[in-house]
């Protein structure tokens, strides 16, 4: 594969989560434990380096934010085996402009007071770097993977591709 610019290499990342509903988000604990848990994408534009996502103020993930914003987040592309982690620092942002672009009535089922609910919390991730890897054709590695794994000595080859790119 050719050598990307950051600009190419933030439109393939926009392109593998733009239809990932969720991340993982990992903060670390009090405790200096990582913690994962899955939060709804509900915005991004890489390019201004902004990552979007509704949470609770009563929730260890919000916590572990105020007392350490490093967070990194784990994406998960099902229909072709892609991935992407993202790392950045979290911020906690209360902004009503802001989450009325970012509210949708499905929200209304986790906040008993609607987007009036006093415990949302917008949290903003400005990501530093992030790395993805690309599968490549499913049905083509299989074969690379069995032709490897019945020959001694040869190990599968180039099943994917692996990029990184610095915010």
């Amino acid at each position: 594969m050719s050598k990307l610019s950051k600009k190419e290499h933030l439109h393939k990342i926009s392109e593998l989560i733009k239809d990932v509903k969720f991340a993982m988000m990992t903060t670390t604990t009090h405790e200096g434990h990582l913690h994962a848990c899955p939060m709804t994408t509900n915005s991004f534009d890489l390019e201004k380096k902004e990552i979007w996502f509704i949470g609770d103020k009563q929730t260890e993930t919000v916590a572990d934010i105020e007392r350490n914003p490093q967070i990194n987040l784990a994406y998960t592309c099902h229909h072709d085996k892609d991935y992407v982690s993202i790392n950045g620092t979290a911020e906690l942002v209360d902004d009503k402009a802001i989450l009325d672009k970012l509210w949708s009535h499905h929200y209304n089922a986790f906040y008993e007071h609607g987007k009036d609910d006093p415990n949302i919390q917008l949290i903003k991730v400005v990501p530093n770097g992030a790395e993805y890897w690309l599968s490549g054709n499913a049905v083509v590695n299989m074969f690379k993977m069995t032709a490897a794994s019945v020959i001694d000595g040869k190990t599968a080859e180039q099943l994917g591709d692996n990029h990184s790119v610095t915010f």
